[in-house]
């Protein structure tokens, strides 16, 4: 297939694009490079890469010219980085995914998967792990931009026919991942050995998903037809106090571990529960993320530190 990537060169994006050219797929890559590129030199030079914004409408019409599918992945990423640019962070969501749906319409291009986040749950449903079927509670600029696309996709889908993927990813880590992210912020403060600076209280806990099971799960929902909402999560829980001693541990560390207070502004994100079901991930494709938290520890530690 011919295949558009939004948002390419990032963490997720540039993993998918390994992924898709190894398998013999004919790629494109959209990205701004605003947050720099992840691509290795080997995906790069086999994708046809193009650098842009998913605002330029023109631009977007272009990328997607006789594409199969379009993985609409570009976003401002980070939650100070979203927390300190709202606006930009509204636009890139909602001007971009209406230019990537006008661009799909116009080269006749059937399926759109889309990165949607976890974040999208915000407070609801502590007590229960999260299925695609709860009533969602976005707090923040990006978690309500992404629900609003979730809606806009399913729009097109019963107006117009076009198959479409919202993919909740929960907590996705991985080498190569900068450290705007808890995991690779802890490993290299305790690589360092500096402390380990835990927000408040470190009971908070987070469905952490392993980037290989994330893309594998991408591709599996590829041939899926119709409109859904697919979590891809993998069903463990952990709180950030225990995923900073299993990262201490894997390192072997002598990082102190510190709980600072929060900053104001990172109120909306603190979540103090979240923990997702793969069930309809696995209805659909007869897979889940199967990564767990200590395996992908210790591959980011030997592939990335551990030489």
């Amino acid at each position: 297939m011919k295949i558009l990537i939004t948002g390419g060169a990032g963490f997720i994006g540039s993993n998918l694009a390994k992924r898709l050219v190894n398998d013999g797929h004919e790629v494109v890559v959209l990205d701004s490079l605003l947050r720099g590129n992840k691509l290795d030199k080997d995906t790069f030079a086999k994708v046809n890469f193009i650098k842009g914004d998913v605002r330029d409408l023109e631009l977007m019409i272009s990328a997607s010219k006789n594409c199969d599918l379009i993985f609409h992945f570009a976003a401002v990423l980070g939650v100070d980085i979203v927390a300190d640019n709202p606006v930009e962070t509204m636009d890139v969501e909602v001007i971009g995914t209406r230019n990537m749906i006008e661009a799909a319409n116009i080269n006749n291009v059937k399926k759109v998967m889309y990165a949607s986040t976890s974040g999208i749950y915000g407070h609801s449903a502590f007590e229960n792990v999260l299925t695609e079927e709860v009533l969602v509670d976005p707090r923040t600029s990006y978690a309500m931009a992404k629900r609003y696309n979730e809606i806009y996709l399913a729009s097109h889908h019963q107006e117009k026919g076009l198959n479409v993927v919202s993919l909740r990813f929960f907590n996705v880590y991985g080498g190569n991942q900068d450290n705007r992210m808890v995991v690779p912020l802890f490993f290299e403060q305790a690589i360092a050995n500096e402390s380990i600076t835990v927000f408040g209280t470190g009971k908070q806990t987070r469905d952490f998903t392993y980037i290989d099971d994330t893309v594998e799960s991408c591709v599996k929902l590829m041939d899926i037809q119709g409109c859904h909402i697919v979590n891809i999560a993998n069903e463990a829980e952990w709180t950030i106090a225990e995923l900073a001693v299993k990262i201490k541990e894997v390192t072997k560390s002598s990082s102190e571990i510190i709980y600072l207070e929060a900053p104001k502004k990172r109120y909306d994100y603190e979540v103090e529960r979240r923990v997702g079901s793969s069930e309809k991930l696995m209805s659909l494709t007869n897979f889940k993320p199967q990564t767990s938290l200590q395996e992908g520890l210790e591959l980011i530690y030997n592939q990335n530190y551990n030489h």
